[in-house]
């Protein structure tokens, strides 16, 4: 059993920002040298998080519309009064949707379904420069 570790770097512009990783993360799986494991995507952020989607237009705006359903901007959130810097609603909706999955390597491919790919979803209210980390855990 061995572990590799790579980073992902990318820009984010904030607001419910959606990004494709699925080809970065299959990049850095082919690096890593393991065929069968586990995999697990990680974004070290409390504003931001993972999960997998269909990654079409209507799904990404229906997303970004039941997020802005569940948790609104304009509610008045605890961390606002705290800090006075706007983005309660953005570590809410991280929390829900949470900062990483792990999804199963077989034979040197993720096991994503044939309309899965994985998302990046940045809640903060501004541009950002992200780190993900990807860890393969296997042989």
């Amino acid at each position: 059993m061995q572990t590799k570790v790579n980073h992902i770097f990318l820009t984010s512009q904030g607001n419910t920002d959606i990004i494709d990783i699925s080809q970065k993360v299959q990049e850095c799986i082919g690096s890593s040298g393991l065929h069968n494991g586990v995999v697990t995507i990680f974004s070290p952020s409390s504003t931001s998080g993972i999960t997998t989607i269909e990654y079409e237009p209507g799904v990404l705006e229906d997303l970004r519309r039941i997020f802005n359903e569940i948790v609104p901007k304009e509610k008045t959130y605890r961390h606002d009064e705290a800090w006075h810097d706007g983005n309660g609603y953005s570590h809410i909706r991280a929390a829900l949707l949470k900062a990483s999955i792990s999804i199963p390597l077989m034979d040197g491919r993720l096991t994503l379904g044939t309309w899965q790919q994985i998302v990046f979803i940045d809640f903060d209210t501004r541009p950002r420069k992200r780190e993900i980390i990807i860890q393969v855990i296997g042989e």
